[in-house]
C-alpha cells in the first residue's frame, strides 16, 4: 500500500440527529488544495491554497455518551468511488484545546488493522 499525505479543510454543518441532543450528524465537504508548510526564523507556518480538482465530502455520526466522551463513525468520501470510513475504538474523549478561545476539542487518532478505517483512539 502506498503512503498517502493529505490535508483537507471541511466545511458544513452538525446539527442533532434526534431530539435528545445526544446525537450529532455532520455533513462536510472539502475543496481540493495545496498545503504549503515553511520553516524559518520566526518558526512554522503553514497556509492551505486551492487548486483545480473536485470536492471530499465528510460524514459521521457522534454519539456523547457523557460531556466528554463520545462514540464515533463515518465516511469521508473522495473522486472515484474512494472511501476512506472511521469510528472510534470503544468510547472517544475530549480533552481541552490548545487554543481554548476558539472553543474546540481534540482527540488522537490512529490507523486501523483494516486499510481503509481510521480508528479515533480512548485516552489512557
Amino acid at each position: 500500500m502506498r503512503e498517502l499525505i493529505y490535508a483537507m479543510r471541511f466545511t458544513g454543518q452538525a446539527a442533532p440527529a434526534y431530539v435528545n441532543g445526544t446525537v450529532l450528524r455532520a455533513e462536510t465537504t472539502a475543496p481540493s488544495l495545496a498545503l504549503t508548510a515553511t520553516v524559518d526564523e520566526q518558526g512554522l507556518t503553514g497556509w492551505l491554497c486551492p487548486v483545480a480538482g473536485g470536492e471530499a465530502s465528510f460524514t459521521s455520526e457522534v454519539t456523547f455518551t457523557s460531556e466528554t466522551a463520545f462514540q464515533k463513525s463515518g465516511t469521508i468520501a473522495f473522486g472515484g468511488g474512494h472511501r476512506l470510513r472511521f469510528s472510534t475504538v470503544g468510547s472517544g474523549y475530549l480533552d481541552a484545546s490548545a487554543d481554548p478561545a476558539r472553543g474546540r476539542r481534540r482527540g488522537p487518532v490512529r490507523r486501523s488493522e483494516r486499510p481503509d478505517h481510521l480508528q479515533l483512539l480512548r485516552r489512557g
